[in-house]
């Protein structure tokens, strides 16, 4: 796959997994989010946003350090979680990685001693993620990237406070989020957690505006 200096392992898996050429967000948002800008990217299913999602980790991340998540994903629900550990063990293949997925129904206390023994990557529903961080006391300060996924579908079903909560008990770090459009609500809470957000969008054209394809360049 052709992405300007990515990671030679991840393009090893990438190749090996089918993934020659990348889709139009994939390959515009890449620099965005490699410069640790905080982002709002959208663009239709089709576009493969769970994998810009591992891929983007894979790159930031690279190998297993320290013993806390560094990568924070909320996913809506138990598929979800599956289909992006599934991912990550196709892509992380030639990484050390450690990643860990969690969902409303698996035991609490084994995901807290799953964590403890150490993890690079912790994917979870926005309830189990709470419950985690409110009773647990993880080291958020090695976090380096929160990423929210389906963000507009998270906002249909309420779940605002849950991101709130959780983005609040994290402070500094990157944020991220996908979705397959910006609406109102989504441009509101990315201003209410994010720095300065870039908002990457393709138009019916499938293709970045100008101020986004410039931020990809760089």
């Amino acid at each position: 796959m052709k992405l300007k200096k990515i990671n030679p392992n991840l393009q090893k898996a990438l190749e090996e997994q089918g993934f020659t050429e990348p889709t139009e967000l994939q390959r515009d948002s890449f620099g965005s989010v490699k410069s640790g800008a905080d982002c709002v990217i959208a663009g239709p299913q089709e576009e493969g946003k769970s994998t810009a999602i591992v891929i983007n980790v894979i790159q930031r991340l690279e190998k297993a350090v320290l013993i806390a998540p560094r990568a924070l994903i909320m996913v809506q629900d138990k598929e979800k979680m599956l289909e992006m550990m599934e991912i990550f063990r196709q892509l992380g293949q030639y990484t050390d990685l450690r990643v860990y997925g969690v969902h409303d129904k698996t035991d609490l206390d084994n995901d807290k001693n799953q964590i403890s023994v150490g993890i690079d990557v912790l994917i979870g529903t926005p309830n189990r993620l709470n419950e985690m961080f409110s009773t647990a006391g993880y080291d958020v300060n090695q976090l380096k990237m929160f990423i929210v996924d389906d963000t507009e579908t998270m906002l249909r079903n309420r779940l605002e406070p849950k991101i709130f909560r959780l983005s609040d008990s994290i402070g500094k770090t990157q944020r991220l989020f996908f979705t397959d459009i910006i609406t109102e609500r989504v441009e509101l809470l990315a201003d209410r957690i994010m720095v300065e957000p870039l908002f990457l969008e393709l138009d019916d054209e499938e293709d970045f505006d100008e101020n986004f394809d410039e931020e990809s360049e760089d």
